[in-house]
């Protein structure tokens, strides 16, 4: 192919934002012809390559976005740890199909037993497969949504928690909330119902959530609306932070020599 056209494409390529293509054109010409690739193998693959370098930007501007704490996916996590644990169940849900259809998931059990890390792999898997995701803990939300009330901004807070695809809502339970809070929470909940979905991790069973949002009846009305669209996954295993002290206890300090 003529320097002449390769220059033209390249052209072409930069005014339509194509910034890859532009950039790639001799690679990609030189693998066509290396391949002998026909007329449409070659624009399969100059197309495919810029959609494959905007997913990845896009990806990671998702990821970064999202406030998650870190990246971890499923396959980092240890289900022979957690033998309980539905692993079909999992897989099942990073599909997304609970997102599309705007409902809930629930991941209960006690602390360090992998219900954080559970809930960012499927941010992250959705993340890639282009859902906007935002990740906080209630203490956080409760806090903003505080400070908005006073400021006269609840509205507009409330909307930035309605904006993305996937709210994740971490460390429900850890502390107990006044009315005044536990209602702002009911507010958001009852926003986002069947208009975006929610993961939720919490130490506490559903049946002691009167005590975490200190009112019975708020609590049931939070959780009336967050359940009826939800998988509720509960892990009752050991935790993973400790099982390195549980497999091998410290051993007892050794008395200290004078150099020390």
């Amino acid at each position: 192919m003529s320097e002449l056209i390769t220059t033209r494409i390249r052209d072409t390529a930069t005014k339509l934002g194509l910034a890859h293509l532009a950039e790639a054109v001799p690679d990609l010409i030189k693998r066509a012809e290396d391949a002998q690739m026909g007329y449409l193998d070659f624009l399969d693959l100059a197309l495919g390559e810029e959609a494959g370098v905007k997913d990845g930007r896009r990806f990671r501007n998702a990821l970064k976005l999202s406030g998650l704490p870190h990246h971890k996916t499923l396959d980092d996590f240890d289900f022979t740890f957690q033998p309980d644990l539905d692993v079909r169940k999992i897989r099942d849900l990073a599909t997304l199909g609970f997102v599309e259809a705007r409902s809930n998931i629930a991941l209960l059990g006690p602390p360090g037993v992998g219900k954080s890390h559970l809930a960012v792999a499927l941010a992250v898997a959705a993340c890639q497969t282009g859902y906007s995701v935002y990740f906080t803990s209630l203490d956080d939300v409760v806090g903003k949504l505080r400070l908005a009330d006073v400021q006269g901004k609840l509205a507009w807070q409330i909307r930035s928690y309605l904006r993305p695809a996937l709210l994740i809502i971490d460390e429900v339970g850890y502390l107990s909330l006044d009315r005044t809070d536990a209602n702002l929470v009911f507010q958001l909940i009852a926003r986002r119902y069947e208009k975006g979905s929610i993961i939720l991790t919490s130490n506490k069973a559903f049946s002691e959530w009167g005590h975490v949002f200190t009112d019975e009846v708020l609590a049931t009305a939070i959780l009336d609306r967050f359940l009826h669209h939800c998988d509720v996954i509960t892990i009752n295993g050991p935790s993973w932070r400790l099982k390195d002290r549980l497999t091998n206890p410290d051993p007892q300090p050794s008395t200290p020599s004078v150099t020390d």
